[in-house]
């Protein structure tokens, strides 16, 4: 059974975005060297995620005022981004779970009182990871109210990311009247029952994914984050998904790299068809790369900032997020199958790193509803009489 890792980190430092950013690209290397050691069902990367509390990385999401470097602003989306993406190109679980906590503290400081604000940031800075488990099955959680003015939790979360080492997990569950309810639950007190059966997956083995049955737990009303429906509001539940976009754009500069890495090492840079290859993949490579810095522009375009809830600005950017998701989804398919021909079954051998890379980005990929998200980005197209020039600008 897997048991909480939380490690108080009085080594953490306020840090400004920029520094934020390159303790990420510093760490990438390391990150990359240790992933073979957790890449295991129902392994976790812990000695990684003590390197992010000590870089002060668990914190920088927060706005500087609660101690963080105001790595979540809506300013500073591109920095984000390439932190995510440095994280994602030392180990895609840890970029995934990582991912999952500046989710979470960004959505507690959208929609938190100050001082549940307040409260969840001093838990950020002591070095609680975060998360967000959202997906369910038949037996979704549901919220039962108690006489004393507390919630009693029936049911369960499938892919409960970090589940065991997670101590403090976003989670929505249903009210009696149906409304969708957000609540951060404090593992440290109280402990679920894990299904670590549940997860035997493709890749991401170090994510520990598991099925997490919640029932007979309780928790108090501060523990409610928001108010119902609050965690679809959008351009946030959509357009996030830049952000997850991003962690899987640095899992493909990391095949890239290996790639040329591999092809060096073999005596294979002069053979016209693998130079023809790695210039697809470069292709591919500053696609993704390019897509980042637009995605962050959009999403800090003018006017954004002072009017965030006007329609036109969250329909345009929940179809933006939309595009990018897509885009970056089919580069990686495109670059996993290039890489693959540029290797060979020898290349596909462990302990090179191609077979952990490949179904690592493989199953990461599987996000919900590819389709739906790119049939979206076609109906904005469709219902707004705007020109080519103008419709993503």
């Amino acid at each position: 059974m897997p048991t909480s890792t939380l490690a108080a980190s009085p080594k953490q430092r306020q840090q400004t975005p920029v520094t934020a950013e390159a303790a990420a690209l510093a760490l990438a290397p390391r990150l990359f060297q240790q992933a073979p050691y957790s890449d295991y069902e129902g392994g976790f990367p812990t000695e990684e995620f003590e390197w992010l509390r000590e870089a002060g990385l668990l914190a920088a999401p927060l706005a500087t005022t609660l101690g963080g470097s105001g790595l979540g602003e809506a300013e500073q989306v591109y920095a984000l981004l390439s932190t995510l993406r440095h994280i994602g190109r030392g180990n895609l679980a840890v970029g995934r779970l990582y991912e999952g906590h500046v989710n979470a503290l960004q959505l507690f400081q959208r929609f938190g009182r100050p001082d549940q604000i307040s409260h969840w940031a001093a838990d950020a800075l002591a070095g609680h990871l975060f998360g967000v488990w959202n997906t369910e099955a038949e037996d979704g959680v549901r919220l039962e109210p108690l006489p004393n003015g507390r919630f009693r939790l029936q049911g369960s979360k499938t892919f409960g990311s970090g589940a065991g080492h997670v101590t403090r997990p976003l989670l929505t569950g249903a009210l009696p009247d149906g409304g969708w309810q957000m609540l951060i639950l404090p593992l440290d007190l109280q402990q679920p029952e894990y299904n670590t059966s549940f997860w035997q997956p493709l890749g991401m083995r170090a994510s520990a994914s598991f099925q997490v049955n919640l029932s007979g737990l309780e928790i108090e009303a501060t523990d409610l984050l928001g108010k119902p429906g609050d965690y679809y509001q959008q351009p946030w539940f959509s357009g996030g998904a830049i952000r997850f976009a991003a962690v899987q754009v640095g899992g493909a500069e990391a095949i890239f790299d290996e790639t040329t890495r591999f092809l060096r090492a073999v005596g294979r840079t002069d053979d016209p068809y693998q130079r023809q290859r790695l210039g697809e993949m470069s292709m591919l490579i500053a696609t993704g790369q390019h897509w980042l810095r637009a995605a962050a522009e959009f999403v800090k375009r003018p006017g954004a900032a002072t009017s965030p809830t006007l329609p036109s600005y969250a329909e345009a950017t929940v179809a933006h997020a939309n595009l990018m998701r897509s885009v970056v989804e089919d580069l990686c398919l495109r670059l996993l199958a290039l890489a693959e021909r540029c290797v060979g079954a020898r290349g596909l051998l462990r302990p090179e790193p191609f077979e952990r890379l490949h179904r690592d980005l493989t199953h990461y990929l599987r996000q919900p509803a590819p389709d739906a998200a790119l049939a979206d980005a076609g109906r904005y197209a469709l219902a707004h009489d705007i020109p080519a020039h103008r419709l993503w600008t």
